[in-house]
Formats: structure tokens, sequence, C-alpha cells
């Protein structure tokens, strides 16, 4: 029974090494998906588009955001397929993309770095904006996406109600203002290099936004005002509390500052650090903070933070299908699966923090001690590499889920902007309900939005290319933040990861 045992576990670490089943396909052009996970955010704009504009059947939109309270919120990005600006994911996509550029920018070719830096810096221009009512308040939210979701209509020809929601202190908004200072902090980093004064500007107002988020603790769709905008599409469902320590670890790591590294110390066990430590997305910093923090353990010998190490290297080995701790669930082609939809946000996410954790242990030549079985760098970087291909057309259906990328990817998706004829081509008004002919219809949508990434497929790998199957079918900016940093690395390192 042992040795069948240990041939079972074995025959698992095989399966994970090579890449879980093998489906039929060429070796992946990892720079051209690079270059359109990037472009797809010019997709996604919201505000007055600039001269060098490469998605050119989008137009301006939103241009009067803010007027409700006398001043400008254009600007930023519309988080998925409708024309709302949620303040909450958006800071977690800025964080995410320049979390990408400071670990993997690198490994960009320089074209796509600046690229990079363009779609960060059209996320950090808007959460200036929100930012910049501070001490007393702070934006969150433009777009009542009640009234949205109720039309099909363009961003070019929205008449719904452009409501902002603001939170006045005393009233919390820990969550979407530490998320905003995360964002703005780990901005400051990507430009430090290139555009010194901008990035001086940024790492002050994280520190301003860290200041209210701390100081006036509680989750935003508490707030009575909020709650029906953010809910239930993004509520804060997961607390606050990690997005506080999300925020000083990100100071810390742009300042240095032992204020930062006391505050993350002190604060672990009373804010939850070692709770919800294996999910990572825009409501759940856990896994990433642990991601985050471990560097200073295993590059500065940081032992002090021996607990978020301890909790990171947990994470890493619930992901090692051969780990005697192991719970993450796969599909049968191999793609890591949660419940709940939009599930390549998971796969994305997850591949990034392998990566990253995977880079630091490789520096210092480490492994992770999974009990039954040690777990190296190279393991880390196979697993993501898995999940990357399976995005890119190594799954079942053989079918790319980055729009744009090979010749079969979904035709249907999800997105208000895409399905709907071209503002160019079609320059007259198209209303709330008029746009519905184009929901329903079975057509391909008219506007390839390219780089855009889908919900994509559950647990059975199973996609159908339907519109109306929202939960599948509609990218949004969180899918594909991450993914630029893994792309990055996958890039420079296409052969052999490891």
């Amino acid at each position: 029974m042992t040795l069948l045992i240990s041939l079972a576990r074995l025959l698992l670490l095989s399966l994970l090494l090579v890449g879980f089943p093998r489906f039929a396909s060429s070796a992946h052009d990892y720079q051209d998906a690079l270059s359109k996970a990037i472009l797809f955010f010019e997709g996604q704009r919201s505000g007055f588009l600039p001269q060098d504009q490469r998605i050119t059947w989008r137009a301006n939109s939103g241009l009067s955001d803010g007027w409700m309270y006398n001043t400008d919120l254009t600007g930023g990005y519309y988080d998925a397929g409708d024309n709302v600006k949620f303040g909450f994911p958006m800071a977690f996509t800025t964080t995410m993309l320049a979390w990408s550029v400071i670990e993997f920018g690198d490994s960009m070719p320089p074209n796509e770095l600046r690229n990079s830096l363009v779609a960060i810096r059209w996320a950090t221009d808007y959460l200036l904006k929100t930012l910049s009512q501070l001490p007393n308040r702070v934006f969150v939210q433009v777009g009542d996406p009640n009234i949205d979701h109720n039309c099909w209509e363009r961003p070019e020809d929205m008449d719904t109600a452009r409501t902002v929601y603001a939170v006045d202190a005393p009233n919390p908004a820990s969550d979407v203002a530490g998320e905003s200072a995360a964002a703005l902090a780990a901005s400051s980093m990507a430009f430090r290099s290139s555009d010194p004064g901008y990035s001086d500007t940024l790492l002050r107002n994280a520190i301003n936004a860290f200041q209210f988020a701390d100081s006036y603790r509680g989750a935003y769709s508490d707030n009575s005002n909020i709650r029906d905008g953010a809910c239930p599409f993004y509520c804060d469902f997961d607390g606050y509390q990690d997005e506080l320590l999300w925020g000083a670890a990100w100071l810390r790591r742009a300042t240095q500052q032992d204020t930062y590294l006391n505050y993350i110390q002190s604060n672990g066990q009373t804010l939850g650090a070692d709770e919800n430590i294996n999910e990572f997305g825009w409501d759940n910093k856990h896994a990433g903070l642990n991601v985050l923090v471990s560097k200073e353990v295993i590059e500065g010998n940081m032992y002090s933070l021996q607990s978020y190490k301890a909790s990171a290297d947990s994470f890493m080995c619930t992901l090692i299908p051969e780990s005697s701790s192991s719970h993450i669930e796969y599909s049968p082609g191999g793609l890591i699966y949660r419940p709940g939809g939009s599930n390549l946000q998971h796969a994305t996410s997850i591949s990034f923090l392998s990566l990253v954790y995977a880079n630091s242990l490789a520096r210092t030549s480490q492994s992770i001690d999974c009990g039954n079985i040690y777990i190296s760098p190279s393991m880390l970087r196979q697993q993501a590499k898995r999940q990357v291909d399976y995005i890119l057309g190594d799954n079942p259906k053989g079918l790319s889920y980055m729009v744009g990328y090979s010749n079969y990817y979904p035709q249907r998706i999800h997105h208000r902007g895409s399905s709907l004829p071209s503002i160019k081509d079609h320059p007259q008004f198209i209303s709330c309900k008029e746009g519905s002919i184009y929901f329903n219809s079975t057509n391909p949508n008219p506007n390839i939005l390219v780089g855009a990434v889908v919900g994509g497929p559950g647990e059975d790998d199973i996609y159908e290319d339907d519109r109306t199957d929202y939960k599948k079918s509609e990218p949004t900016t969180y899918i594909n933040a991450p993914l630029v940093g893994a792309l990055a690395y996958l890039n420079a390192n296409p052969a052999n990861p490891s």
C-alpha cells in the first residue's frame, strides 16, 4: 500500500512537471500575447482619448464625470464589459500592473515597458483625482451600476446617471483607500526611474490615502449611501483588514520606512494576516500580502516577519497536487478552478504570485518544505506556465481565451463597446434599449477588443461562446493585469521557465 501511494504521488508530480494533459499546440508567442494583454487596457479607457489611441473603434466618453461634486473625475478604466468606474477593482488592477513592472519590467521589450507605464498612468491619474479632496473625502465610484446594467449602450452614447459615490470622514473606506494607497505606492516605484517627479506625487498621495484608510476603519460598502451602488458587484465581502496591511506593506516597500514595517509587524494578528491566506484577488489580498512581505524575509533576513513567509509557503504548497496540503481544485484540463465565475482571474493572479515567489526563492537558492515534498522555484514556474498556456490555447477546446491571440478565440464577448457598432462606423446615437438587439444577436462582435481575456471556463473546461453568459464571456481589467507580469516573465524565459 505504501508503495502504491508513493507511485501515485510520483505520478501526480510528473503530471505537474509536464503540465497536466498535453494538448496539440505550437510554441506560444509570449511577446505577442504580452503586447495584446497591455493593449486591452486602451479599449477600457474612459475620458478624453489621446491621438495615439491604438484601439481606434473607441472614442471619448464620460467627459462630464464628477459634475455632481463640481470636480473632475474623468479618465480611468471601465472595469469590464459595462460603463461603470468601480474604484475598488480599478485600484487593485493598478497595483497589479505596477507590480508587474516592478518585478518583471526588466523582462519586457522596451516598447512594451513604455506601454505598461502608459496603462498604469491612465489609472493613477484618475486615482489621484479620487483622492484630491483628502483628508476628508474619497471618491469610490462613478456610475450607477443598477441603471447601467439595465442598458446595452456604447460608452460614447452613455445617457445613464453618472452618479458619483463619495465617502466623507469619519465614515469608513479602509478597503478602497487602502488599495488606492497600495496602487499609488507600487506605481511610485514603477515610475521612479523614468519620472521621479510623478513618482513623488504618487507616493505622497499614497501616504495620505493610507492615513484615511487607517483613521476611519471599516468597509466602504457598509456606508448606506454606497451599498446599493457597490453591492453586489464589488461589495467588500472579505473585510477591510487585509487592505490596511496590503497598503502598509506597499508603503514599506516604496519608502523603506520603519513606520510601515512596525505597522505590519504589530497589526498582523489583530488584522487577521494569518486568516484566509489562500485567496488573492480584488477583494482578498492575503496571499499577495504574504508573498509581498516575504521578500524581506527571504532576501533581507527580516525574521520578525517570518509568520508572513510561513503563510506564503503554505499557500504555495496548496497549489502543488503532490503536496499533502494541496487543496486547490483543477479542471480535467489542468486549469485552476475556484467557484464564483470569472474563473481566469484566479489563474492569472495565482500564476503571477507563483512567479514572484519563485524569483525570491531562486535568488537565495531556497525551496519550500511542504511536509512530504520540497517545492522548488522551477516547480512553481512550471505551474504558472501551465496556467498561462491553458489561457493561450493549450486546453481541451484548443481555444485561446485571449481575444485576438491565435486564429481561434471568443467572438461574442460580453462587452458593450465591442458588441455594438463603433461610433466611427455608426455615428447615430444608439439608446439604452436599442442596443438590446446587439446583445441578443448571435453574430460575432463587430469590434475586436484585442487582448481581452474572458472569464473563461469552469471546473469542466466547457466554454460556450455566448455573450449572455457574463460569468464566462466577460473580460475584466483584473484578469489581465497580473497576466501582464506573467507573460513578461515567460517572454524572457519561453522554453525553460525554470
